[in-house]
């Protein structure tokens, strides 16, 4: 099998995620900050490690600062459930996951709160100089992106992170494609928060996320989303405003989150200047192998990274997905859940994504390639 279905969830994962995580079920899986027995500690003392790593990882300082979830898309509802109110201005952008989409929407019908979106395909100076023109007085979060799961546009982290700290924006951002593969560091960036998954570039298991503040975060300004026992000031009816047992109701996936804190090591072994480096690598070779093929139509060929997205004249998407599937190529068709980028770059609604992580080699590529060639002229 041939697995170019990254974007969605890596695979395969290091080997030590599935050991360290077997370990914990077997030996020491207790509920963390609930008791004072060992196997409670020892649990909370792994969560700990796990949350000491994605702070190493993106160049924060406290750990109370992570907040535990199931995926990025709970990290972002989490998130902005919390942030937004009534009147508040969003910004966000025309190619956003409907983990973002779908919250700024939703959350702005309900507490009468607005948003507006800028074109991430802009050249970076004019998109700088849009996002600026965007904020108003009532202007207070910017909800976006890093990278696209669509194709390979990558955000300005930085600028955009410099120009809410100029206007007082919170700056919440999606590293969903990032995080794991790009360099991100909070405090330099200008990150208010960041949500990431930790089943794709990070190489953890599904059902595992989260959200990292930086380390001046105030977090009376975050409203708990969620209710329930937490193992700290049981008393209260209310959750607080304490991070993080105060935003991670009930129990948290401790063998999940162990295995992500082995991918995170894994992660930071490598370094992400080298992965980066090699799935821009295998996004070139399969640039040229496409390019070779009649009828074959890449999206924003010049834009290297880790996702590719392509489509072929004479079959639908979805419909060449399937036979690649069943020469036992795994790719992605389809809106990839991002309809506005869709939209944007002109597919039609249905186009074939190809993505890359640190085990793909180009013997896949080649032979990807060779396969799509040969459906592509049958």
């Amino acid at each position: 099998m041939i697995y170019l279905d990254n974007a969605a969830t890596t695979y395969p994962k290091p080997p030590s995620v599935a050991r360290a995580m077997t370990k914990c079920i077997k030996e020491y899986c207790g509920n963390p900050g609930r008791s004072a027995h060992p196997l409670a500690l020892r649990s909370a003392e792994a969560v700990f490690d796990t949350r000491s790593e994605i702070c190493a990882l993106f160049g924060t300082g406290k750990q109370e600062n992570v907040i535990f979830c199931y995926n990025a898309t709970h990290a972002i509802n989490k998130v902005l459930s919390g942030l937004v109110r009534p009147g508040d201005g969003v910004i966000t952008t025309n190619i956003e996951h409907n983990s973002v989409r779908r919250p700024v929407a939703a959350l702005c019908a309900l507490r009468g709160a607005s948003y507006d979106m800028v074109n991430a395909l802009l050249p970076e100076e004019e998109l700088i100089a849009e996002i600026e023109s965007k904020i108003t007085s009532r202007t207070r979060i910017v909800a976006a992106l890093h990278a696209s799961n669509v194709c390979s546009v990558v955000l300005p982290v930085r600028r955009i992170g410099e120009l809410c700290k100029k206007h007082g924006l919170i700056y919440v951002l999606d590293a969903s494609q990032s995080a794991g593969i790009y360099d991100i560091n909070i405090p330099r960036d200008g990150v208010t928060v960041l949500c990431a998954p930790g089943h794709k570039g990070l190489f953890g298991p599904q059902g595992t996320g989260f959200a990292v503040f930086c380390d001046d975060f105030d977090f009376s300004l975050l409203s708990p989303s969620e209710f329930g026992g937490s193992g700290f000031a049981s008393a209260d009816i209310t959750m607080g405003h304490t991070a993080p047992e105060s935003y991670e109701a009930g129990t948290v996936n401790v063998p999940g989150i162990v295995g992500l804190g082995e991918g995170i090591r894994y992660v930071r072994s490598l370094g992400t200047d080298r992965i980066l480096s090699h799935e821009k690598a295998m996004f070139s070779l399969a640039k040229k192998g496409l390019s070779d093929i009649d009828g074959v139509k890449i999206y924003l060929p010049d834009r290297e990274g880790g996702v590719l997205l392509f489509n072929f004249e004479g079959m639908s998407g979805s419909a060449l997905s399937a036979q690649l599937a069943d020469e036992g190529i795994c790719t992605r068709p389809g809106l990839h859940c991002a309809p506005t980028a869709h939209e944007v770059l002109g597919t039609g609604g249905d186009a074939v994504r190809i993505s890359f992580s640190a085990f793909t080699s180009p013997e896949d590529i080649y032979s990807f390639c060779s396969a799509t060639k040969r459906l592509c002229r049958r």
